[in-house]
Order: structure tokens, then sequence, then C-alpha cells
């Protein structure tokens, strides 16, 4: 786990509500019970929970999408969740969120994102790019951290590249999905650089939210799906068919979807903890993530919601390498791997690889049996 840890990571499926600490979540569950807004005494042992039931994790996260309407709390969650990332040496990631609307706090969809910015910018622990084309922050990558003794030295500030995905949800129409879409657009420069259609699996039409979708990438949004969460063949053969940039999950892919995600070289965005908690895939030792792997197809470790499945990167890591017999080199591989799959522009692309690739030469990685590489 020390290893999984100090080894530079990049995060591409994080839901910022679906992140926040067990810890903020009972200060603010405890602060609007207060309030009134909900009864504390009914949720408190879910959050105190760490192996959470099915059941459970929904009222989690039923909770958190109460917790989270005004522009305070979601100012607070993101600087806490990009500080925790960052503590485990991510450097790379996208945050995913939904713009909500709560006209009794006066919150607008662009005035949730802005919230979400004010968070990048309140981050004190750690260097963070949240601005395309950053220079100055691109120059803090060299000279680069050295690593030794099979870990960081701890001597650098960590530093974290941070983009942003506005998410759709399934329960809105057509209009509210191209408003969010537009919004995207007029948020780019602050980081915005991508689309994530998302939420409940079973609620929702796919024809629904593809114009939106197809306007985000005719100018030039990326677009990620969440795909197969649920046994749905017609839609997610209709999703593969749209070739979204990524999909994420994959649970329930048949043959022919399958033959068509390789054939497209589409990556997945693989959440091992997740799928096994909800019950979308059975058991690890079954999990999809052996056949991708095995097959080189383009893939991708992430938490999908660290703080409701008490996760974090590092242990996704360390699941797979238990789970499926991946040694050190492999899954420093599998990271470098990732940089090629993000959504930022090509310079800081490039960064990443020059930094992963002098990662590589600095450190001293062993097979299991403690053999030099």
């Amino acid at each position: 786990m020390e290893w999984c840890v100090s080894m530079p990571k990049v995060e591409l499926h994080a839901h910022l509500n679906g992140s926040i600490s067990d810890s903020t979540l009972l200060e603010l569950a405890k602060a609007a019970g207060e309030k009134g807004l909900i009864n504390f005494s009914e949720v408190e042992h879910v959050i105190l929970k760490y192996d959470r039931s099915v059941t459970e994790v929904f009222q989690l996260f039923d909770l958190i999408h109460i917790l989270t309407t005004d522009h305070t709390t979601v100012t607070r969650i993101t600087k806490e969740v990009v500080e925790g990332f960052a503590s485990e040496n991510v450097v790379y990631l996208e945050l995913r969120t939904t713009p909500k609307r709560n006209d009794s706090e006066g919150m607008s969809k662009r005035s949730y994102v802005e919230a979400v910015l004010k968070g990048l910018r309140s981050v004190s622990s750690v260097d963070v790019a949240f601005i395309p084309h950053s220079e100055d922050f691109r120059s803090l990558f060299n000279p680069l951290p050295t690593i030794s003794n099979d870990k960081c030295n701890g001597n650098s500030r960590k530093r974290i590249f941070v983009r942003l995905l506005l998410s759709i949800d399934r329960r809105e129409t057509t209009e509210a999905a191209m408003e969010t879409v537009k919004l995207a657009l007029e948020m780019r420069q602050f980081g915005v650089v991508g689309i994530d259609l998302s939420g409940n699996p079973n609620v929702g039409e796919w024809t629904t939210f593809l114009p939106a979708l197809k306007f985000a990438k005719e100018q030039g949004l990326y677009v990620t799906l969440h795909c197969g969460e649920v046994p749905n063949s017609k839609e997610i053969h209709d999703m593969l068919d749209f070739h979204p940039q990524r999909v994420g999950h994959a649970c329930y892919f048949e043959d022919d979807h399958w033959r068509r995600l390789k054939s497209s070289n589409i990556p997945v965005e693989i959440c091992l903890t997740s799928n096994v908690s909800t019950l979308s895939v059975p058991s690890m030792d079954v999990h999809h993530f052996a056949n991708l792997y095995k097959s080189k197809h383009p893939l991708v470790l992430c938490t999908d919601d660290s703080g409701v499945f008490s996760t974090c990167l590092s242990k996704e890591y360390k699941i797979a390498a238990d789970s499926f017999g991946l040694g050190r080199r492999e899954m420093f591989e599998l990271s470098r791997n990732a940089v090629e799959f993000i959504f930022a522009d090509c310079g800081v692309k490039e960064d990443l690889r020059i930094f992963f690739n002098s990662v590589a030469k600095n450190m001293e990685m062993y097979h299991n049996d403690g053999h030099k590489l």
C-alpha cells in the first residue's frame, strides 16, 4: 500500500460530491440536523459505517444531495477533495460534478460552477493548475522530485493539474442538458474540458441527451458516458455508436458490445470497489478489468465516489495488484498509460509524459520477490 500511495497517479472518474470525506459529511449532517433539514439520528450510523450495503450507499447519495446545495459547502468540499487526492500523489485529476440550481440559496448552475472554481482557488496545501495554458505552473514540474527508497522523499511541494467535467443528470430534459453544455463552453477558460452523462441509469432515455452530447462534440468538448451500469443492450449499443472519448464502468456489456468497444479502442474508466459494492459485478475475481487488461485495451483505474465507497485511488491500485497479480512495474505502467486518455490539452499531456518518464528513471522498482527490475 505504501508503494501505491507513493506512486504518481491519474484520476479520471471522480464525482465531486461522492468524494466528500466521512468527517466532513458528519459535520455537515449534524449542522443540517440542527437546522431541521434532516433527521440526523437516521443517517449518523450510515456515515460512520465503513463497509456500507447497497441500500446504505444510495441512502448516502440522497443525503449528500441534500447537503450540497449552497455555495459555501460546494467551495469547501472542492478544496478538501482536491487536497485529498493530491495528498496521495495524484498529479492529474478530472473532477466531475452536476451543476445544481437551488433558488432558495440563490444558486444557479453557473454560480454552482463558480463555487467549485472558488474551491480550486482556495487550495493552499498544494499547487493547483486548473486554468489551461498555465506555463508558470508547468515549469514547477522541472526540476522533478527525486524518488528513492521506493517512495517519494516528501521534500517537494505537491503539485496537481485539475480539470473539470460538467455532468448531465439523466433526470434532466434535453433543454437542461443543452444548458449544461453551453455552460461548459462558457467556462472553458477555467479548465472545464468536457461533459459527462451520469445519474440513475434506470432513469431517462438516451435520445433525450443525444442532441446536447452531439453539440458538445461539435464544439470540441470531450465526452465520457456512464455506460452499461445496468443491463440495457440497445442503449449500450447506441452509446458505443456515438463514439465517446471514454466510457465509465461497462459492467453489463455483452459480446457484441465488447467487440464494438475494442474495435473503437474507447478507453474504459474502471471503478473496482464501486462496481462490487453496488453489485454491478458479483465479485472482484470476475471483474472485467482482467479481460480488458489482458487484451491490452485502454483503461484507467478510478475511484468513482471515494467517500461513499470508503476507498482512495491508492487503494484501487492495491486491490488491482492483489486481485489480478500486478507487480510494481505493471501498476506504474497502468498509471503512466492513463496520461494518454486525459481530456486536457496536448501541452499538459506532454508535461505529464515527461514527468512520468523522469520518475521511472529516478526510482527503484522491485519484483514481488525483491529483485530489482
